[in-house]
C-alpha cells in the first residue's frame, strides 16, 4: 500500500518533468522526492521515468500508471480536504445522554445560545437516569454520575451532587420540624428505590463540623424515579431526600422547605463524559467546551453546593415551629 506522499511525488514529478519542481510544490527536498519515486518503482517492479542530466521523461509503463492514478489521487486529496474542513466546522447530529432533571432544568436553557453559535449542530438528547454505554449507544457525550470510565473515555467533573432533606410547608404545618438527623426517622418518608439495584437508597448525612449520621426514613411511599420525589413532597405526602439541583427551583419558590440546613449527603460528582481521543469531532469538542464554560460562568457547582445553597426562607420556615 503506497503512501499518499509517495504517489504525490510521482504524479507531481511527471506533471512538471522535474523532481525539483515537484519538491517545491510538495514542500520537500528534491532528494526526498527522488527517493519516494525510487521506492515506488521498486515496489511496482517497473521503471517509471527515464532520467538524464537534462530531462525527466516518463516510460511507457510510467505513462500508463500516471493515467490510472492521477484521477484517483485528485479524488483522494479532495476527500481529505473535505474531511479536514468538516472536522473544523461544528456540524451534525449531537447525541447526548443526561439525567432528566439536569437536562430539562439546567441544560435546555443553554440551547438557544449554543445553537445560535453553532447552527449546523442538531441536538439529539436522551433523558435517562441510568448510565449509558457511550460506545455501544452511539453517544457523543453523556452528563451525569455513576458512569464506568471505560478505556478511551475522558471525564470532566462539573459539580458535586449534594442530597438534602425537604418537605412542603403544608406537611411541616402538621408536624414538629426535625432539629437533628435522628428526628427524621420518626417522620413519613418518600423513599427512592434504585432503578439499577432495586434497593432502597439510604443516606449518611454530614455537617461542616465533620459529624456523620446514617438516616433511614419511615417509608410512606417508595418510587424508582428521582424526579418524582419532589412532586410527592410538593403534595405534602412526607419528607424526602433529594439532590439540590432537583430541589432548588422549589426552594426558590417557597413550595418546598429545606430541613436541617446544616446537614447534607455527598452523592458524588456530576461529570461530562466523552471519547478521549485527540481526533474529537468538532461538534463534540465545542459542546464539551461550552458546557464546562457555562458551568463555571453560572457557578452551577456553587449553586448545587449544599454548604452554600442554604435557603434562608427554608431555614426560617423550618425553625418557625421550634
Amino acid at each position: 500500500m503506497e503512501t499518499l506522499v509517495t504517489l504525490e511525488s510521482f504524479v507531481r514529478s511527471a506533471q512538471s518533468s522535474s523532481f525539483s519542481a515537484a519538491a517545491r510544490k510538495l514542500g520537500l527536498t528534491p532528494a526526498a522526492v527522488s527517493q519516494n519515486v525510487a521506492r515506488l518503482e521498486a515496489r511496482l517492479g517497473v521503471r517509471l521515468f527515464q532520467r538524464s542530466t537534462r530531462a525527466l521523461t516518463l516510460t511507457e509503463p510510467g505513462e500508463r500508471f500516471l493515467r490510472e492514478v492521477s484521477g484517483s489521487l485528485d479524488t483522494l486529496q479532495a476527500a481529505i480536504a473535505n474531511a479536514s474542513h468538516a472536522a473544523e466546522k461544528p456540524a451534525g447530529v449531537l447525541k447526548v445522554s443526561m439525567a432528566p432533571v439536569l437536562g430539562s432544568g439546567y441544560l435546555l436553557p443553554l440551547l438557544h445560545d449554543f445553537l445560535a453559535r453553532y447552527p449546523g449542530i442538531v441536538p439529539d438528547w436522551d433523558f435517562n437516569n441510568q448510565p449509558v454505554d457511550l460506545i455501544k449507544g452511539g453517544f457523543d457525550a453523556a452528563i451525569g454520575g455513576g458512569f464506568d470510565l471505560a478505556s478511551g473515555l475522558a471525564a470532566r467533573e462539573l459539580a458535586r451532587v449534594h442530597i438534602i432533606a425537604v418537605a412542603s410547608p403544608s406537611y411541616l404545618a402538621r408536624i414538629t420540624p426535625p432539629q437533628e438527623p435522628a428526628d427524621l426517622q420518626r417522620l413519613e418518608g418518600i423513599l427512592l428505590r434504585s432503578p439499577l439495584t432495586g434497593r432502597l437508597h439510604s443516606r449518611t448525612l454530614r455537617n461542616r463540623a465533620g459529624e456523620q449520621v446514617a438516616v433511614e426514613l419511615q417509608p410512606r411511599m417508595i418510587l424508582n424515579d428521582p424526579g418524582s420525589l419532589c412532586h410527592c413532597a410538593l403534595m405534602g405526602l412526607g419528607i424526602t431526600l433529594v439532590s439540590t439541583l432537583s430541589a432548588l427551583p422549589h426552594l426558590r419558590e417557597g413550595t418546598l422547605v429545606r430541613l436541617l440546613p446544616d446537614w447534607y449527603a455527598d452523592a458524588g460528582p456530576i461529570s461530562l463524559y466523552y471519547p478521549g481521543h485527540r481526533q474529537l469531532p468538532a461538534k463534540t469538542r465545542v459542546f464539551v467546551d461550552y458546557v464546562v464554560r457555562e458551568f463555571k460562568r453560572q457557578d452551577l457547582a456553587g449553586l448545587f453546593d449544599a454548604t452554600r445553597a442554604v435557603s434562608d426562607r427554608g431555614r426560617k420556615a423550618a425553625g418557625s415551629k421550634r
